[in-house]
């Protein structure tokens, strides 16, 4: 897991009613999770969403085009929402909220906080400045 990654996600949930964030890798590993979220149940998570988005994508011809873009999945129970996007290549940010959060709200943080995401993982480590 990325701690250093895991601050970043604490912004999605500055959204009134959001309540958990972590972020998957395409292979179900957690790659990092916001505070409040235990790791044993983020790993469980982590693993869920990758199905999910799995099995989402697979759907795409239900919607009349097999070669569509996923975007998003959203699933909803009787205590609230899990929404899941694409976070960059190879990753996937999901956030859990009550069942009044602000939608539109919640899903733009998140693509801001992608935003944010896809540079952190794209930036290569810093050197060390010992040279040999």
């Amino acid at each position: 897991m990325n701690n250093d990654l895991s601050w970043m996600l604490d912004s999605a949930l500055e959204v009134p009613g959001a309540r958990h964030a972590i972020l998957v890798s395409a292979d179900g590993l957690l790659m990092a999770r916001s505070q409040d979220v235990r790791k044993d149940e983020a790993d469980t998570v982590a693993a869920a969403m990758s199905g999910i988005q799995s099995l989402s994508r697979t759907m795409a011809g239900f919607c009349g085009h097999p070669d569509m873009n996923w975007r998003q999945t959203l699933v909803e129970f009787d205590g609230g929402w899990v929404f899941l996007i694409s976070a960059g290549e190879g990753a996937y940010l999901a956030v859990s909220s009550a069942p009044d959060v602000d939608m539109a709200d919640i899903t733009f943080r998140m693509q801001q906080l992608v935003g944010q995401l896809g540079k952190a993982l794209t930036t290569p480590p810093r050197e060390s400045g010992v040279q040999t």
